[in-house]
């Protein structure tokens, strides 16, 4: 029983991990490419907290604690992804990703 749900929510998993790669490879415009990117990593996300509920450890808090800190990570990036959009908008006028490329410091 217990192979079925972890299977099944490691379909749910690989699921958002494709809709983030095709995101990440489809889009120009720099918010969503950040949040495929954000679905990519609540994908991981999902992976450490499955693994370690199914693990069989004896406190299985290891994949809570790494999450806890992927999330955080997650802010930040998110943070500073705003950042370069709000910076690219000023300097260019416009949120697409071809025009970043151009941008020199």
């Amino acid at each position: 029983m217990t192979t079925l749900i972890l299977s099944g929510f490691l379909a749910l998993s690989a699921g958002l991990l494709a809709i983030s790669i095709f995101g990440i490879l489809t889009r120009r415009n720099f918010i969503l490419l950040l949040i495929a990117i954000e679905i990519g990593m609540n994908a991981a996300i999902l992976n450490f907290v499955y693994f370690a509920a199914f693990s069989g450890a004896t406190t299985g808090l290891d994949g809570q604690a790494i999450a806890v800190v992927l999330i955080g990570f997650a802010a930040t990036e998110i943070a500073v992804g705003l950042a370069i959009v709000l910076a690219l908008n000023r300097l260019k006028g416009s949120i697409n990703v071809a025009q970043a490329i151009e941008l020199k410091l």
